[in-house]
């Protein structure tokens, strides 16, 4: 029996349930959040629903960005609308002026 994670300092446990029944439920609380159409949240998910939670936020139009994993958990931010490229400025010494 393991907690789900589903929002910072709310965590649910099924006494008797399965693995793939616990995945099933952080599914669920993904699909919720991903249709409220917020433009960026983060979930602990376990690592075993990380493909599904990726495959399914695409899906929905939202990029995926892990922020760590390790073999049983996923922090994972869930980010929409178009990402802005990063820009550098850069100097240039010693240009002649024209």
């Amino acid at each position: 029996m393991r907690f789900i994670h589903v929002e910072d300092g709310l965590r649910l446990r099924f006494p008797g349930r399965d693995g793939e029944f616990n995945e099933g439920v952080e599914i669920g609380i993904l699909a919720v959040n991903l249709a409220s159409g917020r433009g960026e949240f983060t979930l602990q998910l376990s690592s075993a629903s990380l493909e599904q939670a990726r495959t399914l936020a695409t899906q929905m139009g939202y990029r995926v960005h892990v922020v760590r994993s390790d073999k049983a958990w996923a922090e994972v931010t869930f980010l929409t609308g178009r990402r802005r490229p990063k820009l550098t400025l850069i100097h240039t010494l010693g240009a002649s002026s024209m």
